[in-house]
């Protein structure tokens, strides 16, 4: 394999300048370390802008002391930045995820530099956009420069999210573990609605699935229905186990036969193990 180079964290960050505008990858795929090492930059950098979806963990930019060189502009409002939100120093833009990857391409939110985290390179020199493609593919598309945080953790996906090494200005090593969400135990009530809406589904139907104890719930109520597809924004730990007992196997969909089709995965490490290079699964850009 060929030989790589990878810096610190604050040797990638540090071509960062004023007034720049940086995409950080997002959900379970937040690149935390580069996250905290911008955060370093506070008091060097002025007018900073951080566009992000959800962001998970330890996420300092929006920290109330690092609003002169960080400001917050959000396109989905997650935990981490909420308060940054509510307080006024960050802002709020509401748009439907499917158009985020527009916004990019035609200038009115152009990147200048997007914050990835990736899988390490394979024999050829690519690596894997993992857990999140969605919106992510378009901003390492559009960005003018774009840096990795390559991690051994972060699972090798099928589909849309192959990158080659040649496209970062910089990489760095990081070993932690990807951001997990652990599915909660459904309540009678919610496992009531689950079975309600599993009979209304038939066999063969194409499912999109959500967060949430509701659609968990759907899941596990599935169990005895056949040739179920999966076309869906986000993939959670309640597919696995129908995918392998074949009640998902997408035979037949029209689009993408054979294959489950999804933005971004969210759960747990279970779920990222059954996700690394498994042929029967697409993670996709949004158009």
């Amino acid at each position: 394999m060929e030989k790589h180079t990878f810096v610190t964290p604050e040797k990638a960050l540090s071509i960062v300048e004023n007034g720049q505008r940086i995409f950080i990858h997002g959900s379970a795929a937040t690149p935390t370390a580069l996250v905290r090492a911008l955060s370093s930059r506070n008091g060097q950098l002025q007018d900073v802008e951080i566009v992000s979806i959800s962001v998970f963990g330890d996420f300092p930019l929006a920290l109330p002391e690092m609003q002169t060189s960080f400001r917050i502009n959000s396109l989905f409002v997650s935990e981490p930045v909420r308060k940054a939100i509510h307080e006024g120093r960050g802002d709020y833009v509401p748009v439907f995820l499917s158009e985020i990857p527009e916004l990019f391409r035609n200038g009115l939110l152009p990147i200048d530099i997007a914050l990835v985290q990736v899988s390490p390179p394979d024999k050829n020199g690519f690596c894997s956009l993992g857990v999140s493609v969605d919106i992510a593919r378009s901003a390492v598309n559009t960005a003018a420069t774009v840096i990795a945080q390559v991690n051994p953790n972060m699972p090798r996906t099928l589909g849309d999210g192959m990158i080659h090494v040649s496209r970062f200005a910089a990489m760095t090593w990081c070993e932690d573990q990807l951001h997990e969400v652990m599915p909660a135990a459904p309540s009678s009530t919610a496992s009531k609605i689950g079975h309600y809406i599993a009979e209304l589904i038939d066999d063969g139907s194409t499912l999109q699935t959500g967060i949430g104890s509701i659609p968990d719930a759907v899941l596990s109520a599935l169990k005895q229905h056949k040739d179920l597809g999966i076309h869906t924004e986000m993939f959670s730990d309640g597919i696995i186990d129908l995918m392998k007992s074949g009640v998902i196997n997408n035979s037949r969909k029209r689009s993408h036969p054979g294959k489950s089709v999804t933005g971004f995965c969210i759960g747990t490490k279970k779920l990222y193990d059954f996700v690394n290079d498994n042929p029967a699964l697409l993670a996709c850009r949004l158009l």
